[in-house]
């Protein structure tokens, strides 16, 4: 468009414009027309500026439109680049910084004698290997056995694919919701989840009251007040962590506790450390203890008990036997069955 020598095109470009000129036929002389408009405000700019937009314009093209043969950052990572052309110099830095004391340019990288494998390399290479040999490797086909077993397990605790039970009685006929708010015995679904895991457990406050009861009734209550308390730690103001943590001491670990706790000596050792400088993750390595105590034998001879056995098969209560219901319940359920509009007189009825 212009005739200046230091704006005529390279080969290259002149290829590619040739190539957008027959792409964009139709609408060339319109581009050309915009693009006219451009160079006559760009020539209202002072020199200067006109001069840095034109390095600028340069030093996109360069980095996105690279002149063949180059590397195209966009497409290749460089330090790659660099490592292929030169594995022997280039090593790894965590920082991205080479270890070497020169840097070469990651570009242009001048042809160095290559050096001859040492012992010394050798035995790099084979602690590498046989670290990757030790490393826990899963098969998609293990992984995908694993999600889908996942998947079918909580299928039906997931309100997006299966009705809620009991159903909500705000947009249904059904009033069950209720009386299990009041009912202290949970719902076989509920029970059932306990056995997922022993995580599930803890999450649920009614599936830690049972677990507790039949602690107790193993007489081996405190491992699972313990847990309790160090998780009730984590959450205690600033100001109340040392006395608490003073407190779960004496109670639990201190000679002669109450309700002294069977650590091994390792974890205890530890944690007498960590009481002298207490904080919020003092009994980290006791709790941790525990809780894997809890998880391989106390949980399950729990699900094996009668105590849960009977929960998971408790049939619910017949209606007749679910009691009064209250004056709210009458009346959501007066106003859901209605098949009149809601108005004064249908609330008089329900009064």
């Amino acid at each position: 468009m212009q005739n200046k020598a230091r704006l005529e095109l390279a080969d290259y470009e002149a290829e590619n414009l040739a190539r957008l000129q027959r792409a964009f036929a139709r609408k060339w002389e319109f581009i050309f027309l915009q693009a006219e408009a451009q160079v006559k405000i760009d020539r209202k700019k002072d020199k200067t500026e006109r001069k840095i937009l034109d390095s600028q314009e340069r030093a996109f093209w360069d980095v996105h439109r690279p002149v063949p043969g180059c590397v195209n950052t966009t497409e290749m990572d460089i330090r790659k680049c660099r490592r292929l052309k030169n594995p022997q110099k280039v090593k790894k830095s965590v920082y991205g910084v080479t270890e070497e004391s020169q840097s070469q340019s990651p570009v242009h990288i001048p042809s160095q004698p290559v050096r001859k494998t040492t012992k010394e390399d050798i035995r790099k290479q084979i602690t590498f290997l046989n670290a990757q040999i030790d490393r826990h490797c899963l098969k998609m086909s293990k992984v995908a056995e694993s999600l889908i077993a996942y998947t079918e397990q909580y299928v039906e605790y997931d309100p997006l694919i299966m009705p809620a039970e009991p159903s909500n009685p705000w947009i249904s006929d059904d009033i069950a919701l209720w009386d299990t708010e009041m009912s202290k015995e949970p719902s076989q679904q509920r029970v059932k989840r306990w056995g997922f895991s022993f995580d599930e457990m803890l999450k649920d406050p009614m599936g830690r009251d049972q677990f507790l009861r039949f602690l107790e009734s193993e007489f081996s209550s405190e491992n699972l007040r313990f847990w309790l308390a160090v998780q009730d730690l984590k959450k205690q103001p600033l100001q109340d962590v040392a006395k608490r943590v003073e407190e779960i001491w004496q109670e639990f670990l201190a000679p002669g506790a109450p309700s002294a706790i069977n650590l091994d000596s390792h974890s205890y050792e530890i944690t007498s450390q960590n009481v002298k400088d207490g904080g919020r993750y003092t009994f980290e390595d006791a709790q941790e203890h525990i809780y894997k105590l809890m998880k391989s034998d106390s949980y399950a001879r729990f699900l094996r008990s009668n105590a849960y056995q009977d929960l998971l098969l408790a049939k619910k209560k017949p209606e007749s036997e679910q009691g009064r219901r209250t004056s709210l319940e009458k009346f959501t359920r007066s106003v859901l069955c209605a098949n009149t509009p809601f108005s004064k007189r249908s609330l008089s009825l329900t009064r």
